[in-house]
């Protein structure tokens, strides 16, 4: 056998080889995107973001399960921080310092994403703050955050507007605790002032059903209460035990399933309002919604949770219209442009005027309809 008829053999071997090994072998997988969440786990602000972040996972695991990003997966980092000024700043410096991060999407609570957007604007980092949940109105728009749903102030005018169609003059308002009470005071003042409608606030102090016993017969019959789902448990039962009808307005941040399950709301109606459209809605995102909740977790579908899913989405169409490789720097570019995006139906708007508002209504025997 010559040395040639060798030299061929091998290399035809060597050929053979490589159209033997699998495509994953061939060609390195792609690299992942990592986009990261700020995740409030501290006592008072963890049911509602918990919520959120369940559907914020549902999404980019859906996200994920049909081809990632232009075929690249997206690494879905959320982290813990308790609340403090201090955690939120090592969260952010972690981020900072990932290289594979280019941009924080769906920052929960309130005022984890406050902290968030004013340590960004200070620094002036360049990375994107898309759809946090902001709620107050003391953060005002920048070239860092970017907030798509109605904070505060539009819920509590809505709601406001809706209920003065009857004649309505006076309105009472509820902190759930004087931490409330210091970051929406003005929020309520001003949205009541605009309406023309007399004001009388409560701060709770402790045990809300003592405060709504203590609320006699010329209190307002519509109350807004700002506090978080347990608090207004309490103040629900103790408006029971009154003989005049009250109904409760509750913001955002109440999970109206979970009122129920605890035992609120059974003789005094409970209307909550929600910047993302009703769980049973037809819309096409909501409809996915459900779908991946129902695959993917053990939970009912809740209007926190549809938020979340709406806010990890629209992240993902942002990120999907940059023709390049995203980066930190046209990641930014892309939101910085505020442009109206879709998600299934639910329109983004940049527009305070045009937020999406709508309600929800605890009836006694524990349906949520709206």
């Amino acid at each position: 056998m010559t040395m040639p008829t060798l030299r061929r053999r091998a290399l035809l071997a060597g050929a053979a080889a490589c159209v033997a090994l699998p495509a994953s072998a061939q060609r390195p997988a792609p690299r992942p995107i990592a986009i990261a969440q700020l995740v409030d786990t501290s006592s008072a602000e963890q049911d509602v973001a918990k919520d959120f972040v369940i559907g914020a996972r549902a999404a980019w695991q859906d996200i994920n399960s049909r081809g990632g990003l232009r075929g690249r997966p997206v690494q879905h980092l959320a982290l813990e921080v308790d609340g403090s000024a201090a955690a939120v700043q090592q969260a952010w410096q972690s981020v900072r310092d990932n290289p594979a991060c280019v941009a924080l999407s769906g920052t929960v609570s309130d005022p984890v994403a406050t902290l968030l957007a004013a340590r960004l604007q200070q620094e002036g980092a360049a990375i994107a703050h898309a759809a946090p949940w902001l709620q107050a109105a003391s953060v005002e728009p920048d070239e860092h955050t970017f907030a798509i749903f109605a904070g505060r102030r539009e819920q509590i005018g809505h709601a406001l507007k809706t209920l003065s169609v009857g004649g309505m003059q006076e309105v009472g308002a509820v902190f759930a605790s004087a931490r409330e009470a210091r970051l929406y005071r003005e929020d309520v003042a001003r949205s009541a002032a605009g309406l023309k409608l007399r004001l009388a606030t409560w701060t709770g102090d402790g045990d809300l059903a003592r405060l709504g016993q203590r609320l006699g017969p010329a209190t307002p019959a519509v109350l807004l209460f700002i506090g978080g789902t347990p608090e207004l448990v309490q103040l629900t039962q103790g408006l029971d035990r009154q003989s005049r009808q009250r109904y409760v307005v509750a913001m955002a941040d109440v999970n109206l399933h979970t009122v129920s399950q605890m035992g609120g709301g059974r003789s005094t109606p409970v209307i909550a309002t929600q910047p993302v459209p009703m769980v049973t809605a037809a819309l096409p995102v909501v409809r996915r919604y459900r779908e991946v909740l129902a695959r993917l977790f053990d939970e009912p579908p809740v209007a926190l949770s549809l938020a979340g899913f709406i806010a990890a989405h629209y992240t993902f169409e942002v990120l999907n219209d940059i023709e390049a490789a995203p980066t930190r720097a046209n990641t930014l570019a892309a939101f910085q442009r505020r442009r109206d995006v879709d998600v299934g139906g639910f329109r983004v708007s940049f527009e305070r005027h045009g937020r999406f508002v709508t309600q929800s209504m605890l009836t006694a025997d524990g349906r949520v309809v709206g």
